[in-house]
């Protein structure tokens, strides 16, 4: 039977977390390009979500968090091309061509983070959060944001 409860939070905790990711996005392009501030804002995006969807969408998953995050890492690296590739498409290439200028680099990375939802949904429960046997390995994740099981 479909967890409809569970992709929901996953919706809203990845809304959130995109929300987020945004106003990074935007304020790192003060300081940098477009393009490396998509790049770098994923980074920070993925750290948010990680605690997101462990606290509220995959609590109870077993398993260490170190492996859970690096899973998680392997699955968002799979949508990052697809990420990246729809906001700077759109931004760059789509956008001008049509005349859209309304936040217009805003609007292309918001499209952008929004594409790998399905897989990113199917690959958090099946693989990130579905619990290891193997031994916990390395420092925690994203500086040790306190999410100790």
């Amino acid at each position: 039977m479909p967890d409809y409860g569970r992709f929901l939070r996953f919706l809203l905790s990845g809304g959130l977390s995109a929300s987020l990711t945004a106003v990074v996005r935007v304020l790192l392009s003060f300081v940098m390009s477009y393009e490396l501030a998509v790049a770098v804002a994923y980074l920070v995006g993925m750290c948010i979500a990680f605690a997101l969807a462990r606290v509220f969408v995959f609590e109870r998953a077993a398993g260490p968090m170190s492996q859970q995050y690096i899973r998680f890492a392997l699955v968002n690296a799979v949508g990052f091309p697809q990420v990246w590739l729809v906001s700077v498409g759109l931004a760059e290439h789509v956008f001008p061509a049509i005349g859209f200028t309304f936040h217009a680099d805003l609007v292309a990375h918001v499209i952008g983070m929004a594409t790998p939802v399905w897989s990113s949904y199917f690959g958090h429960k099946h693989f990130s959060f579905r619990g290891s046997p193997a031994p916990a390995i390395g420092a925690a994740p994203c500086g040790g944001l306190g999410l100790r099981r």
